[in-house]
């Protein structure tokens, strides 16, 4: 099975941060290059794979093995658009791009298994593979690779697959990945047999309950609160710009701030959640499918929510991709009425449902989320899932990490 490591990459000289700072701004740039190509060839009705060589305008900076796996990423994204475009179920967008230079692009390269060493110890070292025009630049020999100091412990050993490295742009840091096929005699794992179910909220980010009785809960309102105040603000700049001006750099700066800030939050929730769920024996995880859309929602503030702040397909994307790294499946169903009805009755014609409240005359009261959670779960698994006896696991997002509260006051979904 893979496994992931992560690490932080951590440049001790200002002349290795630089390159690896240009790695990962020609990575981006390749991609995108290659990604126009191709969806033009798309609209246009042509064959995309006909593109033109991008391979020989990067191999200097990013060395040959880094600039054709990024190429082959590109293409294993367009197959799985293609593979998608033949299920009449869905609507899939084609591949996009990672930013651009005036908005910002997505700092991030993939580096394969033959291109790096990782030596972990005392001073854990990583060494990756460069171009020419890069070493002839900062003065590395033609053998030499660029290195890097690494911050953190590695959880799993065997095989080494690609390395991924990224640039948070709120933390300043550069976050790396490594994937790690683990023999089946090492595997630390629990017996994985257990289901869970997600259920992508307003107030509530996420709340998933399991087949093992468990209930998780990422708290979504500080977060959204800081992105409608962001908008705010850019609404207010918006419309003291001139007449003769749709946007300024102080916006698009904004814009992007929020949109990164967003990201970093959900995606430090995919990496918070998918540990725990492998921990508790998880091998199948099954989330709403809002692909169509959430619908319209009780407040002003709620439809913002929906219809701005959240990014579904890509939250669904690096669900999927943190799952795969620890053997678990993702499924979808479809969601309809699970905030309205009864987990233990089934019924929606005796419920009242305020705001993130869900009660029902048969006595059920409980969190409407983790309900509708348990209602999907209950669907999936084509079996009543006895309601959770231990009290659901409350996380509140601290602009770092996912800090655990445990809420007195906030009860199992269950009547009994």
């Amino acid at each position: 099975m893979i496994r992931t490591n992560t690490f932080e990459v951590a440049p001790r000289t200002d002349n290795a941060e630089s390159m690896l700072r240009r790695m990962l701004d020609a990575s981006a740039s390749l991609w995108n290059e290659i990604n126009y190509e191709r969806r033009q060839r798309f609209f246009s009705g042509e064959d995309i794979w006909e593109s033109e060589e991008f391979y020989d305008r990067y191999v200097d900076v990013l060395g040959g093995a880094t600039a054709q796996t990024i190429i082959r990423r590109n293409s294993d994204a367009w197959k799985s658009f293609f593979t998608l475009c033949d299920n009449p179920d869905e609507d899939p967008s084609p591949p996009g791009y990672w930013g651009n230079e005036d908005e910002g692009r997505d700092q991030r390269t993939y580096i394969r298994n033959d291109a790096y060493t990782l030596r972990w110890g005392e001073r854990s070292r990583l060494e990756i593979r460069i171009g020419l025009d890069l070493k002839e630049e900062y003065g590395l020999g033609y053998y030499e690779r660029l290195p890097l100091e690494v911050r953190g412990e590695p959880h799993w050993n065997g095989d080494s697959g690609r390395v991924t490295i990224e640039y948070d742009e709120l933390t300043e840091t550069f976050p790396g990945y490594q994937s790690v096929t683990v023999p089946e005699d090492q595997q630390d794992a629990p017996l994985a047999q257990q289901t869970v179910a997600i259920d992508i909220g307003i107030n509530t980010l996420a709340a998933c309950t399991t087949t093992t009785g468990q209930q998780y809960r990422y708290d979504g309102i500080e977060i959204f609160e800081q992105f409608r105040e962001t908008t705010e603000y850019i609404a207010d700049l918006e419309s003291k710009l001139p007449d003769d001006r749709s946007c300024s750099r102080r916006i698009k700066r904004l814009y992007r701030k929020r949109t990164r800030r967003r990201d970093h939050a959900t995606a430090a929730l995919i990496r918070d959640l998918v540990p725990r769920l492998h921990e508790d024996g998880i091998d199948t995880v099954v989330i709403g499918d809002l692909s169509g859309g959430f619908g319209a929602k009780w407040t002003a503030e709620a439809n913002e929510m929906i219809h701005n702040f959240w990014a579904y397909r890509k939250f669904n994307t690096q669900l999927e991709s943190v799952c795969e790294e620890y053997g678990i499946e993702v499924v979808t169903r479809s969601e309809a009425e699970t905030s309205q009805s009864c987990p233990d009755c089934g019924r929606t014609d005796t419920t009242t449902r305020h705001r993130d409240s869900l009660t029902c005359i048969c006595g059920f009261d409980g969190h409407a989320d983790l309900a509708a959670s348990r209602n999907l779960l209950n669907r999936a698994t084509e079996d009543s899932i006895p309601g959770p006896t231990a009290r659901p696991m409350r996380f509140q997002w601290d602009n770092h990490e996912w800090r655990s509260i445990r809420d007195a006051s906030e009860t199992p979904t269950n009547s009994a």
